[in-house]
């Protein structure tokens, strides 16, 4: 029998929630009495998939993650807890400093509670195939390009639009090649999400998979309404 590649997840969680417009960051506020960030770490943690979890946290905040939640939670495979960056890629980029095994990287967004194991299953088939792939859905509402007056300048065909999502899956030694070259950019804030760093700096495909519609972020006070009522069924 073939022994499976490690896998490590890569959760981000140094968001200062701006748009939430509290003074608690959004991946510690709490849905259904526990914090937002519990949800997909325990996700992970529960993963037969996942060997190793590495928790990348706001500056100066790596002691309350271990405390409220490694300690609190029992989250044994949370092996390191470090320091984020001042853009979500340089985060990204410190997780991935941080990954000593080859296999393959979850990179997942800690305000997104409701990842599955079922979305973990079929991002881990599908990246042994294609070494590049993104949890997304299909849009559902017609989409406008517009100009800087908001008059609009087309309309993409639906069928070909996807919303895209975390986790993003990559193997370990193609994700950290393209930051490597991303990070020797001067100006990078054309980056917007892991998928796009590997098909940007290698020109390497990114398959998307099925991920949910319910995998929403937690960003603004109406999410957190929604959030509220899919931890609580």
């Amino acid at each position: 029998m073939t022994e499976k590649p490690h896998c490590t997840a890569i959760v981000l969680a140094g968001g200062r929630g701006r748009r939430m417009g509290t003074e608690v960051h959004k991946q510690y506020l709490l849905l259904a009495d526990k914090p937002v960030l519990f949800y997909s770490l325990n996700v992970f943690q529960a993963s037969d998939l996942i060997d190793e979890i590495i928790l990348v946290a706001g500056e100066g905040e790596e002691e309350y993650c271990r405390e409220n939640f490694v300690r609190r939670f029992y989250l044994s495979k949370v092996g390191k807890i470090i320091s984020g960056g001042r853009e979500r890629y340089h985060s990204v980029w410190n997780g991935l400093k941080n990954v000593e095994e080859e296999g393959y990287v979850f990179i997942h967004d800690g305000a997104r509670p409701f990842v599955d194991q079922e979305m973990l299953a079929r991002l881990y088939e599908e990246v042994q195939i294609h070494k590049a792939c993104a949890a997304g859905m299909p849009v559902k509402d017609t989409i406008k390009v517009v100009d800087e007056n908001c008059n609009v300048r087309d309309t993409p065909d639906r069928s070909t639009l996807w919303a895209v999502q975390t986790p993003q899956v990559f193997e370990a030694g193609l994700v950290k090649r393209a930051y490597e070259m991303l990070m020797q950019e001067e100006e990078c804030h054309h980056v917007t999400d892991d998928a796009k760093v590997v098909e940007e700096m290698l020109h390497y495909p990114v398959k998307l998979v099925q991920g949910s519609y319910e995998n929403i972020k937690i960003t603004t006070p109406d999410d957190l309404v929604i959030g509220e009522a899919l931890a609580r069924r």
